[in-house]
C-alpha cells in the first residue's frame, strides 16, 4: 500500500467533501482506518436517514449494520466524479431502510414530523461544513422544478416513500409516478451539474 497524504484541518465545505471522499476511496481499497474515519464522519447522518424510514431504534440500529456492511463490500465502485459521498452513502442507507420496510410490510402512519427526535441531534461538523452549500444549490435546484416533480422526489428522497405509495396518494398510474421522478431528477441534475 502507498503512502498517502494527511487530511489538513477542515477549511471549508469542500475540504468537508474531499476528506469525505478521501476515506470512501481508501475505504475502497480496504482500509480499515478510512473506513473508521467514514463511519464516523457520517454514522450519524445515516442513522437519521435509517431512523426516519424505519421508524424504532433499534431496526434503524441494525438497517445501519447492514448498511456500512454494504459500503465496505461497494466502495470500490464508488466514483467521485458521479455523486458527492453523501449523496451516495445516503442512496445506500435509504434503498437498506426501505427494503427492510418492505420486509417487515411496515407503512408509514404517522408523518415524520410526529416521529420521536433522535438521541444525538448535534450534526457532525463535516455534514455542517459540506451540508450548507449542497443544501443551498439543491433546493434552488428544486425549486425550479414543476410542482408535481418537485413535490415527488421531496417525498420519495426525503420521507422515504416508494413510487407505488406515492401514486397511490396522488391517485396516479404508478408508470406516470415514475415519469414525473425521473424527467424531475434529470432536470435536477441538468441543474446540479452546471
Amino acid at each position: 500500500m502507498t503512502d498517502l497524504p494527511q487530511v489538513p484541518q477542515l477549511r471549508s465545505a469542500g475540504d468537508a467533501r474531499l476528506r469525505l471522499v478521501e476515506a470512501l476511496v481508501l475505504t475502497g481499497h480496504e482500509d480499515r482506518g478510512a473506513f473508521r474515519d467514514l463511519y464516523s464522519l457520517t454514522s450519524a447522518k445515516l442513522f437519521g436517514i435509517c431512523y426516519r424510514i424505519c421508524g424504532e431504534r433499534q431496526a434503524a440500529e441494525d438497517v445501519l449494520h447492514d448498511v456500512y456492511l454494504t459500503i465496505w463490500k461497494r466502495a470500490g465502485a464508488y466514483e467521485p466524479h458521479r455523486a458527492s459521498p453523501i449523496t451516495w452513502l445516503a442512496t445506500i442507507a435509504r434503498n437498506r431502510a426501505i427494503d427492510w420496510r418492505r420486509a417487515q410490510g411496515i407503512r408509514r402512519s404517522t408523518p415524520i414530523e410526529d416521529a420521536p427526535p433522535i438521541a444525538d441531534e448535534a450534526p457532525l461538523v463535516s455534514e455542517t461544513l459540506a451540508a450548507d452549500e449542497e443544501a443551498h444549490r439543491l433546493h434552488g435546484c428544486l425549486e425550479g422544478l414543476e410542482e408535481r416533480q418537485r413535490g415527488a422526489i421531496r417525498t420519495a428522497f426525503f420521507d422515504g416513500v416508494t413510487y407505488a405509495e406515492l401514486a397511490e396518494r396522488e391517485s396516479v398510474p404508478l408508470g406516470t409516478m415514475k415519469s414525473w421522478v425521473r424527467r424531475g431528477l434529470a432536470k435536477l441534475r441538468e441543474c446540479l451539474d452546471r
